[in-house]
């Protein structure tokens, strides 16, 4: 090859290699330049609000004489206190869709009583341990158990070592870590049990299952299922099948700030009183055998109050959901007919003497009459607003404020709204922000302001917590 080519060619390998220098450098720009997902810990803060999943039973999260409870629920509310946050839960059937709801962002934080397996760490990442347990089974006492005249006669019905399980068909949740021990069991005995996976039915449906005789085993958490035990005294939970397991919460893969935060609080709660109550109300109290059984457990049917059915037909008389109405009810009295205040209101409806005789009714009157006369001055209070607020949705929340404040100081924030460039049709934001700002003298003594002094903060909390505890209602009943 001749000086020239050889010159030609070094040339043209030097602009290659630029060039592929180059578009690497761009590519690493390109990378550099991706946006990586939000932190999810300020998304929470910035959004003001914690969003969880947990499952509906017993235990975990249940409506009780109109109260959102249960001990993830309780958790979770403390939690949400200490980010200073809403909380929001949705319901999960089973871990598929709780998986789902965090990899999708629709959740932040998955709270059950999940075992941390090594499994399960390749996609989330876990909180330190809320609290302990282990796996048992849960087998049916013999029929007759009750005439034996010994429990040793009893105890020769029962399973107590797992080995003698072979043969045998056990029913547990589907993808949860019951199958996953079963699978190890069977590994460690060397025989055959047959395993059934319920795509369907969580924990507390198979307990049930089988204190109806309808499946013969299945297997539970040793606190959940000591609780089921009380209301189901022909089951039996005594046979351990695991060691003790760590249960936490846990995240999406990579949620470090998160789940340090997590950590951080539960570290302190887990020592503090606190803690202790809220473990020993659901798992050691035994009140709350009372509780899951009563008719007003949302456990045991779609009911909150003795007066469902009058606020059903009344709500409907209105064009409200009977579950917001309800909730309005259990703001104002807690569904006590003969609750006072100490400002005179009376009644389920806390209405006040000089509305009672406005729509008709005393001291004397039934639960109806009064719900009768509540919806009646909700219907008056929602025809002074149609004009003013198009979108039903929204003229309830005014409708509300009003009823906890009175119609004229909604007025009042309506026009400072106007006044401050704000929507006079939008609550949140906008006439809540300025009817909390008629306690401060420089807006209830603006020329706009007719009425004076209102301790705002209170109409806004009372809508806030009415449509909070709604939502909870939105999850259960029906």
């Amino acid at each position: 090859m001749s000086k020239r080519s050889l010159k030609l060619f070094f040339t043209l390998l030097s602009v290659l290699l630029l060039v592929g220098c180059s578009g690497n450098q761009e590519n690493s720009n390109r990378k550099s330049q991706r946006v990586l997902p939000p932190d999810r810990l300020d998304v929470i803060l910035e959004r003001g609000k914690l969003i969880a999943t947990t499952d509906y039973n017993s235990t975990n999260y249940f409506i009780y004489r109109g109260t959102p409870m249960g001990f993830q629920y309780d958790l979770l509310k403390a939690f949400a206190e200490h980010l200073n946050v809403k909380l929001e839960i949705k319901i999960s059937k089973g871990l598929d869709e709780a998986y789902r709801l965090v990899r999708s962002g629709e959740c932040d934080i998955i709270a059950l009583d999940m075992a941390v397996t090594s499994d399960r760490k390749k996609y989330l990442d876990f909180s330190i341990p809320h609290s302990k347990t282990r796996q048992v089974l849960v087998q049916r006492k013999p029929d007759n158990w009750r005439k034996m005249r010994t429990w040793d006669e009893v105890e020769s019905h029962l399973i107590r070592d797992p080995i003698d399980l072979v043969g045998d068909t056990v029913y547990v949740q589907k993808n949860t870590s019951f199958s996953q021990r079963m699978e190890n069991l069977i590994e460690e005995i060397g025989d055959t049990i047959y395993v059934i996976q319920d795509p369907v039915r969580e924990m507390e449906e198979l307990i049930a299952e089988v204190a109806e005789g309808n499946i013969p085993y299945t297997i539970a958490d040793e606190h959940v299922a000591l609780v089921n035990s009380r209301y189901y005294p022909d089951i039996d939970v005594r046979t351990p099948v695991s060691f003790s397991q760590n249960l936490a919460w846990a995240v999406h893969k990579g949620n470090i700030t998160l789940i340090n935060e997590i950590n951080g609080w539960l570290d302190k709660f887990d020592d503090d009183l606190a803690y202790t109550f809220i473990y020993n109300k659901y798992f050691r109290n035994s009140r709350h055998t009372n509780i899951a059984q009563s008719e007003y457990s949302s456990i045991q049917g779609n009911k909150i109050s003795r007066y469902d059915s009058i606020i059903r037909r009344e709500a409907k008389r209105i064009g409200w959901d009977w579950r917001l109405l309800a909730s309005m009810i259990y703001q104002e009295s807690g569904f006590r007919p003969d609750s006072r205040s100490w400002v005179g209101a009376w009644g389920l409806m806390q209405l006040m003497p000089e509305t009672m005789e406005k729509f008709g009714v005393d001291s004397t009157a039934s639960a109806e009459e009064q719900i009768h006369a509540g919806v009646k001055f909700i219907q008056w209070l929602d025809n002074q607003f149609d004009p003013m607020v198009e979108d039903s949705v929204e003229r309830k929340k005014f409708v509300m404020a009003s009823y906890n404040v009175g119609i004229a100081h909604v007025f009042d924030a309506i026009r400072l709204t106007e006044k401050y460039g704000g929507d006079p049709q939008k609550w949140d934001g906008n006439v809540s922000y300025y009817l909390r700002k008629k306690s401060n003298p420089e807006f209830f003594n603006d020329s706009v302001v007719f009425y004076g002094y209102a301790r705002g903060e209170e109409p806004y909390q009372y809508v806030n917590d009415i449509y909070d505890r709604y939502n909870h209602y939105l999850n259960i009943l029906r």
